[in-house]
């Protein structure tokens, strides 16, 4: 056999001092994650739509179970004002969106 046909061998890796040195440096560089902000979504009450209707809406658009969709609920209507739940400002803006497409009324604020 003629070493012609050979697979060219692999290049020398480097030593695990080396290969650690340099993402070490780069992960000790970035400045830390930021969390995002969070935003209430809060239901208010109005006398339009039904206690019915305003339950199933939060069931179906927001990850409430029934349970805690008809306590919120009955706290607007008590109270005029419910939170429904927190999250970051894009989710929140979203809920809120299609909550009122809903007819309910929503509004979000920072928590």
């Amino acid at each position: 056999m003629s070493s012609d046909n050979a697979p060219a061998s692999p290049p020398p890796t480097p030593a695990p001092a080396e290969q650690s040195k340099g993402a070490t440096t780069a992960v000790l560089d970035r400045p830390p994650p930021r969390n995002l902000p969070h935003f209430k979504v809060i239901l208010h009450n109005d006398d339009v739509n039904t206690l019915e209707h305003v339950v199933q809406s939060l069931v179906e658009l927001t990850p409430l179970e029934p349970q805690r969709a008809l306590v919120v609920t009955k706290e607007a209507n008590d109270s005029g004002l419910a939170l429904v739940l927190v999250t970051h400002r894009e989710r929140a803006e979203l809920y809120q969106e299609q909550l009122q497409s809903k007819s309910l009324t929503v509004t979000i604020e920072p928590a």
